[in-house]
Parts: structure tokens; sequence; C-alpha cells
């Protein structure tokens, strides 16, 4: 890490913060170094940096300074229905601060019939003004037509170069046809098209048949999702993908399949990313034989697979053919409160609305493996920093502590525990799908452009300051 190990001189440096002790974390790996701020960007790393012309000094002795993280996959304010997710972006925001997420890239939907335009100056009405994070947006593209193949060129033109496709739910998904027609405008483009890969005619046929037969506790929910249903799909988003000639990411990656279907396009040179999240790696199908209807918390598409899906799914980051750990934060209430709540399909499991909330856990999810051998110092820093900000247009500027560098840090206290609970979370939701488990780590501070956002594992007091994010390829 020759960044951070690298000397400076004794000349007084001026700095509107100043980090001093820390061990800094990095891709390469992490080295004891002090962090200097000016103008919200990282100014200097080194060794006994001067305090001389430093306004404020932070002692992070004993603690880890790393990057804040970028969660690439989120859903706040999200339409369901007549009604929403119970995070907005103000609430979901504060929530991925609090457990140091810095930057958040949530997804502009297309209602089918409406154009992408409306749909992206729509997102822009929910959020600007309310984010305490940093945000951007990808484009979800459900409706494909001569005039939304158009549009593509001028919402990238305003910084949105990725764009999904469902290859699932009717009021969503795409076929072949129209997938591969906006995957061969989108190589055009030069952008990278990103897939939700399930075979949806497989998962409406046993939808169908679910109600036929009066099937209605959730505990049939990964029996109308089966992983060979994901793992069809993400071969052939990589066969069209590879045909159309355009990168190709696809999301919530959950079982060794699906991971196939990466490892051999990569294999095979092709520019193809996978992502998997938290859920996926902590939590399995077990949870859905919870009694009553407590299996609802865990309704979430794709489902949690069997607990022996999940050391493959830990492989595949460690040796890199995942890249990135974002969360798919969709927080729906299990009973009652803002938004709608998983009683929805208390008479009927295909109504209960699907997703978790995760985007407060995930970074100390992530960091819990590292204090249990499973990951890297450094693969931790790629996974959820500075690989999905390379990948979506923002290296440089995010997921990484360098000169220059936008100054989104963390102070991770590692010497300490903490016990996730829906009763401390700052998350909308009213229950926690990880209630009780104890992690390693605290998340003592957190800045954005070296400006507070949390202070003491507290809010920092100071409104929404986020900023939305052009990104470019």
């Amino acid at each position: 890490m020759a960044d951070a190990a690298e000397c400076y001189n004794e000349r007084i440096m001026r700095f509107d913060l100043l980090i001093k002790g820390g061990t800094v974390l990095s891709p390469k790996g992490k080295a004891r170094a002090d962090v200097g701020v000016l103008g919200g960007r990282v100014a200097a790393l080194g060794a006994n940096l001067s305090s001389a012309g430093a306004s404020v000094v932070l002692d992070a002795r004993g603690c880890m300074v790393l990057p804040g993280g970028v969660d690439a996959h989120t859903h706040m304010d999200l339409p369901y229905g007549r009604t929403t997710t119970a995070d907005d972006f103000s609430t979901g925001t504060l929530a991925a601060a609090m457990g140091g997420t810095t930057t958040i890239i949530d997804f502009a939907t297309q209602e089918k019939g409406r154009s992408l335009q409306g749909a992206l100056d729509l997102w822009h009405e929910k959020a600007d003004g309310r984010c305490f994070t940093d945000y951007a947006f990808h484009m979800a593209v459900t409706d494909i037509t001569a005039k939304s193949l158009r549009e593509f060129r001028r919402i990238i033109a305003q910084g949105l170069p990725s764009f999904k496709f469902y290859m699932a739910y009717p009021a969503l998904m795409l076929g072949d046809k129209d997938l591969f027609k906006g995957f061969r405008r989108l190589a055009e483009e030069g952008g990278l098209a990103m897939v939700h890969a399930e075979n949806g005619a497989m998962i409406s046929s046993f939808l169908d048949q679910a109600r036929a037969k009066r099937l209605r506790s959730p505990a049939w929910h990964p029996w109308a999702h089966p992983m060979l249903a994901e793992e069809e799909a993400a071969h052939r988003a990589a066969a069209l993908a590879e045909s159309a000639g355009v990168p190709l990411y696809i999301v919530h990656v959950t079982c060794s399949g699906a991971l196939e279907a990466i490892r051999s396009a990569r294999q095979r040179g092709l520019p193809v990313f996978g992502e998997t999240c938290p859920q996926y790696l902590y939590l399995d199908d077990r949870e859905y034989s919870r009694p009553g209807f407590e299996a609802a918390k865990f309704v979430l598409s794709p489902p949690l697979r069997p607990r022996s899906e999940q050391e493959k799914l830990w492989l595949g980051l460690r040796r890199g053919e995942l890249q990135v750990v974002s969360t798919d934060h969709c927080s729906f209430n299990y009973r009652t409160g803002r938004g709608a709540s998983k009683q929805l399909g208390c008479r009927d499991f295909t109504r209960i609305p699907n997703g978790v909330p995760g985007v407060e856990t995930r970074m100390l999810l992530m960091w819990d493996a590292v204090a249990r051998g499973r990951l890297s110092a450094g693969r931790f820093v790629e996974l959820t920093a500075s690989q999905p900000a390379r990948i979506f247009g923002l290296a440089g500027r995010k997921g990484i502590l360098v000169p220059g560098a936008d100054a989104d840090i963390v102070i991770l206290d590692p010497r300490r525990k903490t016990r996730i609970s829906a009763k401390t979370q700052f998350m909308n939701a009213d229950y926690s799908a990880y209630e009780g488990r104890l992690v390693h780590g605290r998340i003592r501070d957190v800045f954005l452009r070296g400006r507070p956002l949390v202070l003491g594992g507290l809010p920092a007091g100071e409104g929404p300051q986020g900023a939305f994010l052009k990104r470019s390829f």
C-alpha cells in the first residue's frame, strides 16, 4: 500500500480534518497512516502528518480507516401497488450512513408505457435534497419500444450509463427479443447492461400451480423460485450479452449454477460481472421453516438458498469470481407502518412484498467475515467500495482513499462488537433479517466529502447533504 506508507516531509500542511494513528485500508491491504482532508477531498496520506495546520484532529489509534462503502443496489421509495417501501431516500440514506455506506446507486424504474426520461425525472424528485449520502441512479427499463430505445443516449448523457433489465416479474420483465434489442442498443451507446436473472416463465408456471392448489404459506416461496430458474437465466443473459457485444452485470447471485455462468463467461474473456448480497451469505432456506407467517420476513427474489450454496458464494468472492457485495435493500414492514406490509400476503404468499432491509448492516456483516478469516481486509474494501465504484463509473472519486478522491471516510473500531437489532437500527422497517446477530466491529465515525455524518456512533446532526453523481465510463 505505497500511497499510505509514503512519508511526507515535515512542512506544515493545511487540513480541514486530520485523522491520525489509524490503520488505513485499501484494495492492496492495510498500513498505518494519517489521512489529511482539505476541501472535501483526501489531500494527503502518510506517516506522522503534522497537526499544526489542521482545523480538526481525530485520534483513530486502534481503529480501521476505510473508504466509505458504495452500495450499488438499493430500492428507496419504490412503489408497490398503491403504496411504497418503508424507507424513502431520507431514512434509507441516513441508515446507510450509520452503517458506513456513503454512496448508493438506486434504480429509476420505468413504468410500462411511460418514457425513460419521465422515470428519471420522478426519481430525481424523490431523492433530490433528501439524501444524507451521495447517490446515483441506474435506469431500469421495462418497456422496449422505438421511442425508449432512442432515449438511451439521452439518459446516458445525464449520468446513467448502466441499465437494468428484468427477466422475471410480469410487470417488469422483458422477453428475449426485447432484451436483446436493449442489449444491442446499449452496446452501441457504450453502456453496461444489468439483469435480474430468473426464468420468468418457469416461475409464473409454479405460481399458477401454487394458486390452483391453494398453497398459501410463505414456506412455498423458494419452491416457486428454484435455483434452476436462476441458473438458466444467468447462462441465457450471458449468451445474449456476448452476442450483442455489451458488458453484463448480474445482480444478486444466490447459487453456484448462476456463479458458474459468470465464471464461464469471464474465463472466455467476456466483461461479465457478478454481485451477491449479505442475505445470501449469512441466511439460508431454513428461515422458511419459521412458524406461522414469520417466514414472510424472508420472502425476497431470488429466495434464500440451501446452506450448502453459501460456501460456494464465499469461495467465489475470495477467488474474484464475484466482484461486488451490494444489498438489494428493499424494506417492507412485517406488521404495520409506512409503506407496504408483508401482511398483504397473509392469505397468499404470491402477494407478499418481496425484499429485506439491509443497507445499514452490509459493511459490518462483511467486516465480520474479515475478523473471522473468511475474507482479507483488501478484499473487503474491493467488494464493498472500490470495485462497485470502478464498475459503475466512479473510480478515482469513490471507494478508495488516495489523494484527490472524495473524503468519504469511515472509522471502524475492530475492538468492539455490534448486536444487530430492529430496536436500534435506523432503517425504517419494523424487523431485522439478522435479529440478535453479534458481529465484530462498530462504526464510530463517518464522513462524506470531509463533512461528518456520524460521530461516536450517533448521527452528526446535520441535515441531508448528499449530491447526485453523474457517472460515465
